[in-house]
């Protein structure tokens, strides 16, 4: 909204004129993990260490409008097929597939979060000896885990409703999150899961 100099802006019951009043804004939260997860690929890209992007999620565009030349608008669209995961990728030959998520739970990460048609592909990336886990970041603890596919897949068959934290820490591996890259995920692959000590 414009504010013209001759108006003056409005006052709210917080003292704030209503330009000024801080909103609510749902639409980038769990952005902000998945930033750093992106940041953290085009590190490893830039580098030379993996080569693992984001998959695009395909929607079918079925209508738009045009109310000025320069402003087209999508009006509906649907999802042409059930995502899989976010992201996949190669490192040093290996087939990566991994699902990231974010929550500001303190006690778990709810297993609705998690589809079943994520689970059966992350199934599927198993039974043809790629590498696959979940992304964890849990915003309110600054905790961010690696936690091993088979895990997660085990948790869903059984119904749980959440992941329990300490779960997550028993059969998970902690990332301390850094600046170059942000969240080193590489790091944990190459010391637990490419022949190492897994849990």
């Amino acid at each position: 909204m414009v504010q013209y100099p001759s108006k003056l802006a409005r006052q709210t019951r917080s003292g704030l004129p209503r330009s000024q009043k801080k909103r609510t804004n749902f639409a980038n939260r769990g952005m902000s993990f998945e930033n750093m997860l992106n940041e953290t690929n085009s590190y490893y890209l830039t580098k030379g260490l993996a080569v693992i992007h984001k998959k695009p999620t395909p929607v079918q565009i079925v209508r738009v409008d045009y109310p000025q030349r320069s402003r087209a608008k999508i009006v509906e669209a649907y999802f042409r097929q059930a995502s899989t995961t976010d992201y996949s990728g190669v490192y040093r030959g290996y087939y990566l597939d991994f699902e990231a998520k974010e929550t500001r739970q303190k006690t778990g990460m709810p297993l609705k979060n998690f589809h079943a048609h994520q689970i059966e592909h992350m199934g599927q990336v198993l039974e043809q000896e790629g590498i696959c886990f979940a992304l964890l970041h849990f915003s309110t603890l600054q905790e961010t885990y690696l936690l091993p596919a088979e895990a997660l897949i085990r948790s869903f068959q059984d119904n749980w409703k959440s992941l329990p934290i300490e779960f997550i820490r028993e059969h998970g591996y902690s990332i301390s999150l850094g600046a170059f890259p942000s969240v080193p995920y590489l790091e944990i692959i190459e010391e637990h899961l490419i022949g190492g000590k897994s849990k």
